[in-house]
C-alpha cells in the first residue's frame, strides 16, 4: 500500500487516506488503469469507454481521517457588469 492524503467533497467534505497506484507498474505505468473503448456491435461505431482498474491498487481502499466543515459563503455585493455609472472606459 502506498498511502496518500486527499481531499474529497462527496458524500461530505473530508480528508481521506487512500491507496495510490504503484508507480513502477509495467501494466498501467502508474496511472492505476486504462480506458477501454468499445463500439456498437451492429454499426461498429464508437459507443463509449470503460475504465479497467489495474490490479496493482484498490481504488476503493480509503479511510476517513478528518471531516472538513462546510464554510458558509460570503455574500458579495451585487454589481451590474453592464452599468455605465461606476466608471467611464471611453478613450481620451
Amino acid at each position: 500500500m502506498r498511502p496518500r492524503i486527499r481531499r474529497t467533497d462527496w458524500p461530505r467534505p473530508a480528508l481521506i487516506l487512500t491507496d495510490t497506484p504503484r508507480p513502477d507498474c509495467s501494466d498501467c505505468r502508474g496511472e492505476g488503469g486504462w480506458n477501454r473503448d468499445y463500439g456498437d456491435p451492429m454499426t461498429g461505431e464508437y459507443a463509449g469507454s470503460d475504465w479497467d482498474p489495474c490490479p496493482c491498487w484498490d481504488e476503493n481502499r480509503r479511510w476517513l481521517l478528518v471531516p472538513v466543515p462546510r464554510l458558509p459563503r460570503r455574500e458579495q455585493p451585487y454589481t451590474d457588469p453592464w452599468a455605465t455609472t461606476h466608471h467611464n472606459d471611453t478613450p481620451f
